[in-house]
């Protein structure tokens, strides 16, 4: 067994449906009691009913939060909480909620409490992706990682199937390549393929039926321990290009990562088919990159950059930025095969 090290993030899950209802129990532990609470626009309403019911622990709404964690957003959402006086956050959302809360506790070192609403995963990790000036960088520090997390199943009866997918693929995304990554270790390799077995058995039956109570369940129990193994072991050459590409063309997060899984774990697997042949397995396919591939497509999920916005006059640009301080990867990132890489993603081709 190689040698390896195996750090625990330390964040309290409180899992169950109505675990909801725990929110004002949640922050009292924080001994805090003037909570802001964060939403997308599109989950405002959401936002103002939870705030209701846990009033007057509540302060106030900023539903402001967006995709890529744009500076001047945190800035603006940082005046509020400061004009407010209040003492720590709840993020109630996905991704784009989660990164703002995250981009503020950075900042001020406020105690988070994340509400979980999709499949995100970033819930449980230190890291912290954030955009300025067109370029998406990341961050990891302990004041990022949220004190606690709360999964209600019920919360995501509601999520659209597309969503689903996209945010379950995005979640898969982070556990398969923690597989190979150079912190990987035993332990959170176990994590991530359970996370991924979840995962794959919850989607499609999500698909079949939204309102699917165990499959709900299984998604963000999947989910959770996907978001586990990237918060411990790091990033390679998956994540680098979903930042580039959304950082830079302001793409939809899950959906990029959706697109780009078969792709890169395609280009990896080259260097290191040992690692990813549980994958494969999984998913009874010779590859991993088939494997993923083909479950995708059989969900109905998006396949092709080209259907976000991206053009063939992107990838050169693309190709530069995601070569420039690349991430540790098994295999070394090589400009001409990260171009052949994004083509076959923008058009959607099945990888060999």
């Amino acid at each position: 067994m190689r040698e390896f090290q195996y750090v625990a993030n330390a964040t309290r899950v409180v899992f169950g449906e109505g675990a909801v209802s725990k929110v004002i129990d949640e922050v009292r532990r924080f001994g805090a009691s003037r909570a802001l609470i964060l939403s997308t626009p599109f989950q405002r309403t959401d936002a103002e009913a939870l705030a209701q019911q846990i009033a007057p622990l509540a302060v106030g709404v900023f539903a402001g939060a967006t995709m890529h964690t744009p500076v001047d957003v945190t800035k603006e959402a940082l005046l509020l909480f400061d004009a407010l006086s209040a003492d720590c956050i709840i993020a109630l959302g996905g991704g784009s909620t989660i990164g703002l809360g995250k981009a503020m506790a950075y900042r001020n070192d406020a105690p988070q409490l994340v509400v979980a609403t999709t499949y995100a995963g970033s819930e449980v990790t230190p890291i912290l992706g954030q955009t300025e000036n067109g370029i998406k960088t990341t961050v990891r520090a302990a004041s990022i990682l949220p004190e606690t997390v709360i999964y209600d199943p019920v919360l995501t009866y509601s999520l659209p199937v597309e969503m689903s997918i996209t945010s379950g693929l995005n979640a898969m995304a982070h556990a398969i390549e923690g597989l190979y990554v150079q912190e990987r270790n035993p332990i959170t390799s176990m994590m991530a393929l359970e996370g991924v077995s979840a995962l794959k058995s919850s989607l499609p039956a999500i698909v079949a039926n939204p309102g699917d109570r165990e499959a709900r369940s299984g998604a963000l129990y999947g989910s959770w321990l996907c978001g586990v193994v990237l918060g411990t072991v790091g990033m390679a050459l998956h994540h680098k290009l979903c930042h580039v590409l959304g950082g830079s063309f302001n793409l939809p997060h899950a959906d990029t990562h959706a697109i780009l899984l078969p792709h890169t774990v395609a280009y990896t697997e080259k260097a290191i088919p040992e690692l990813l042949a549980p994958v494969a397995s999984l998913f009874a396919a010779k590859t991993a990159a088939s494997g993923l591939y083909d479950f995708a497509a059989g969900l109905g999920a998006p396949l092709r950059l080209r259907d976000l916005g991206v053009s063939e006059s992107n990838l050169e640009h693309a190709t530069q930025i995601a070569t420039t301080n690349p991430y540790w990867n098994p295999r070394p990132l090589e400009p001409a095969a990260i171009r052949d890489l994004l083509q076959g993603a923008l058009e959607g081709v099945r990888p060999a």
